[in-house]
């Protein structure tokens, strides 16, 4: 079965932002690359060799998170509106608590809440730009 896993790009402060969604979500760095890891003929300036490449952050059992910073010849990168991170949680309080975290210096977009779908629900958009549905399905009785 195939498998989605968010990418996220920054603008130079992936490593912090990563390390922000740790102390989130827990879990272990699958792992880290550096723009100075690459061979020397894709090599880039100087300045970004201590940029993140690749690093990935495993969340529960089947879902990583993944990211990089863009390299300055590209642009800056623009985080839209139109695309969100859907995390569906273990539980309500495992909910509450990834909210409360992503919240953190972020945006409450709309607090958790019971929704009329079933399910307690909420959305934050964080400190790195990054918007967030966070939900937990509630049994049916």
């Amino acid at each position: 079965m195939p498998v989605l896993q968010p990418y996220l790009v920054f603008n130079g402060n992936c490593e912090e932002a990563f390390n922000f969604y740790k102390s989130v979500f827990g879990g272990e760095f699958g792992m880290i690359s550096r723009f100075s890891d690459i061979p020397a003929e894709f090599a880039h300036p100087e300045a970004e060799k201590d940029k993140i490449i690749h690093i990935s952050l495993a969340i529960g059992k089947s879902s990583v998170l993944m990211g990089s910073d863009s390299p300055e010849a590209y642009g800056t990168m623009k985080n839209g509106d139109t695309m969100s991170v859907f995390i569906e949680t273990d539980s309500a309080s495992q909910a509450d608590s990834f909210f409360a975290g992503l919240a953190e210096g972020g945006r409450i977009n709309m607090p958790m809440a019971d929704t009329f779908w079933g399910s307690w629900f909420g959305m934050v958009t964080d400190k790195y730009g990054i918007n967030w549905m966070i939900s937990y399905q509630k049994p049916q009785n």
